[in-house]
């Protein structure tokens, strides 16, 4: 992290930020346990346009580290989420697509972001969405969750930079019966990806 930045930040108020964030767009493909919890996130900070896209429904399993409540197992993730993020601030606009993405329709979708954030559970899915941007939307921004299963070793989550593509996770940690996901660290990489977009936004890097 940049001195600039960190002196930037270290002198800009709350409503400074929010008055900087709040023409931002943000799309986030997968509403899951780094797409919730990353929503959540940048809506509190002050962004105030989210594009939010994912075809599953809310399950019992998710409860153990996805931002949905019990009452709303059986909903449509997105709308969901939506309905969750607009609790916290009404005047967070949210666009949500339900929908499977591909390497067809990423690009109407998110063409319109400032930055895109991946938050999918599948190795396959991550691959199309990086490749998919990489070739039709080069100059956007990805940020990405890789690595991120079990529990504790909290100092193996790191940030890497690769030119456009901003990586956050232990980059080595796959998901597995006997590896799941929970809560305290998919919410460190979900967090250290909204993060990663404050830092891209207001330290411009």
């Amino acid at each position: 992290m940049s001195k600039d930045f960190l002196s930037k930040t270290n002198i800009m108020t709350f409503e400074e930020i929010k008055s900087e964030l709040k023409n931002y767009t943000i799309g986030i493909a997968g509403a899951g346990g780094l797409g919730s919890n990353c929503a959540v996130a940048l809506a509190r900070v002050g962004i105030r346009k989210l594009i939010i896209c994912d075809f599953d429904v809310v399950s019992e399993s998710n409860l153990n580290r996805q931002y949905f409540f019990r009452d709303q197992i059986g909903e449509k993730k997105v709308i969901a989420l939506k309905e969750n993020i607009q609790r916290i601030d009404p005047e967070v606009d949210i666009i949500t697509e339900d929908i499977k993405l591909n390497e067809n329709n990423i690009v109407d979708i998110y063409k319109d972001c400032d930055i895109i954030v991946e938050a999918f559970d599948l190795a396959e899915m991550k691959q199309m969405l990086i490749e998919t941007c990489l070739t039709k939307l080069p100059e956007k921004p990805i940020v990405l969750g890789l690595g991120m299963a079990g529990f504790g070793n909290s100092n193996s989550i790191q940030f890497r930079q690769s030119e456009n593509l901003y990586i956050c996770g232990d980059e080595k940690s796959e998901i597995a019966d006997n590896n799941p996901p929970l809560a305290p660290r998919v919410g460190i990489v979900a967090n250290m990806q909204a993060n990663t977009v404050l830092e891209i936004l207001l330290g411009k890097k």
